[in-house]
């Protein structure tokens, strides 16, 4: 009898406990408030952690690099279309060829450098069409030039005489000049100089061959 009795009275003790802790809860009404801050937390820890994920992405700087202000590491100080001035100078000839240098003149007001084979072609009619194929690249690229404003370099450049080369074969055509790329450069500048260049694409040489910038 007395084990029954005794869970009786921690019933009703538990009982006025939890009633007195209801009243002490109503009183303060503090506690619903800390609950509601506590749940919004997550919710900037979850949307940050799609940044972090962005940033960490290799694909990330590829893409900014090709968009954004800073120019790549590799065109840095490089020469471009819009920094020189170009012309070719006198020669010699000889062998049914003549040889005459391409001059690249620093026309900017910062030094910039140049190295390796200046893209050349024929060019004529009224849009620059391109007359036959691209200046061949004779011998190895040479060193790093570096041009300060006012100074020059140049790449000797071989123009094979037409008539060298069977009728059939090398569809003789009117160029106006010379379209001209300098190395690792993707604008173009233009040099006039008329005459005939071979528009057939299955020459047996070469009509043009272009060697290493050097410095003038």
């Amino acid at each position: 009898m007395f084990s029954f009795k005794k869970p009786r009275v921690s019933l009703v003790f538990l009982s006025a406990a939890g009633a007195s802790a209801a009243l002490l809860l109503s009183a303060c009404g503090g506690g619903t408030t800390t609950a509601s801050s506590t749940t919004s937390s997550p919710a900037p820890s979850s949307s940050a952690s799609p940044a972090a994920t962005a940033s960490s992405s290799p694909s990330t700087p590829d893409s900014s690099a090709g968009t954004g202000a800073p120019a790549p590491a590799a065109g840095n100080g490089l020469c471009k279309a819009g920094d020189v001035s170009l012309s070719l100078g006198q020669g010699d000839s000889g062998a049914g060829s003549s040889y005459r240098p391409l001059n690249i003149k620093n026309t900017s007001g910062k030094p910039c450098t140049i190295q390796g084979f200046p893209g050349v072609s024929y060019v004529g009619g009224d849009n620059g069409q391109q007359v036959g194929p691209p200046a061949f690249r004779a011998g190895e690229k040479g060193a790093a030039v570096k041009l300060n404003p006012g100074q020059s370099a140049a790449a000797d450049i071989q123009f094979v005489q037409v008539r060298n080369f069977d009728p059939a074969v090398c569809k003789p055509t009117p160029v106006k000049g010379l379209r001209v790329y300098l190395p690792q450069e993707t604008a173009s500048n233009f040099i006039a100089d008329p005459g005939t260049g071979c528009a057939g694409g299955n020459l047996p040489g070469n009509q043009l061959s272009v060697k290493t910038v050097h410095r003038a």
